[in-house]
């Protein structure tokens, strides 16, 4: 019943992700997408560490910094850059296949044995996201193709990085993410300045996103993944990402009026299925003797104290 409860707050961050292409097209100044990355990552990340009031230490002044680029810094404006250069959803199918890198790289660098299960729910998680959002004819662009395929390597390798590294003793996952998103935010700082120029007008719609986008959609999200991080194996968390596309589907069709074709919902069944299915026990996946990082996380998470910071977010 614990696990059960750690993956259903975990799956809310893929679905507050998926809120953000409706945000950004209905109250975001247009072609500002490393202005928005700043917008969400730095203002989140210094307000997590106001409250937990910790900094890093260290060497956790690098690895925040690593950590943040990798799930931040380098992830956005990949993201974004695929986003401009391919039609059609690629990029969103491109994404989904994060679960496979991260599956690859967690029993490389995690000893997390994943069991066919796994991998038939990461392949049909990727089936079904391109069924919801490839349109036939879409056009592939190199650049584009190699940024989605990055935005995607980035945020695998931060995930299982972040699972690797744990978190130092007397630290929650409140204050590591507000090291992360702090540190890929300043990344992206100087990046949006260069590309973009000043920071544009905003007006009242504006503030009510980025407030929305800095709050809900990065500072809590980002809280609760890498919470789940820290509690489920990488796997397991990265299995959840279909969830984002999904949502976004559906927030098109009942808010923005976007029709949805049997071939698409056919897609949402498929890749909501998979979802589940990755989230059942396996008694194939076998995982290593943890490292220290891992067995300070775990105490961490049953740190009381921490956790009274938590039960404030979660209201």
């Amino acid at each position: 019943m614990k696990r059960l409860a750690t993956v259903a707050l975990t799956a809310l961050a893929p679905i507050s992700w998926g809120s953000t292409y409706a945000v950004a097209t209905e109250l975001l100044p247009p072609d500002r997408p490393l202005f928005t990355g700043v917008m969400r990552a730095l203002p989140a990340g210094l307000m997590l560490i106001a409250v937990a009031r910790i900094l890093p230490k260290g060497a956790w002044w690098w690895k925040s910094a690593v950590l943040g680029a990798l799930n931040i810094g380098a992830f956005f404006p990949l993201l974004f850059l695929a986003a401009y250069r391919l039609p059609g959803g690629v990029a969103a199918v491109l994404g989904s296949l994060g679960p496979l890198v991260v599956i690859g790289l967690a029993g490389l660098l995690l000893g997390e044995k994943a069991g066919t299960k796994s991998l038939l729910a990461a392949i049909a998680g990727a089936f079904g996201v391109s069924m919801v959002v490839l349109k036939a004819g879409a056009a592939l662009d190199l650049v584009g193709v190699l940024a989605g395929i990055g935005s995607a390597a980035s945020m695998a390798a931060g995930t299982v990085m972040t699972k690797r590294w744990g978190r130092p003793e007397g630290v929650g996952p409140l204050a590591l993410t507000g090291w992360q998103l702090t540190a890929g935010g300043l990344l992206l700082l100087p990046v949006a300045a260069l590309v973009e120029g000043a920071p544009p007008a905003l007006d009242g719609k504006a503030f009510l996103g980025y407030g929305y986008m800095m709050l809900i959609n990065t500072g809590i999200a980002y809280w609760l993944w890498f919470r789940g991080i820290g509690r489920l194996t990488a796997t397991s968390v990265t299995l959840l990402g279909p969830l984002s596309p999904l949502t976004a589907a559906v927030i098109g069709w009942a808010a923005l009026g976007q029709a949805l074709s049997p071939v698409q919902v056919a897609g949402m069944a498929i890749a909501f299925a998979a979802t589940l299915v990755g989230q059942l026990p396996s008694r194939r996946t076998r995982t290593r003797t943890p490292l220290q990082p891992f067995m300070i996380s775990e105490q961490n998470d049953r740190n009381i104290s921490m956790d009274l910071v938590n039960g404030q977010v979660r209201r």
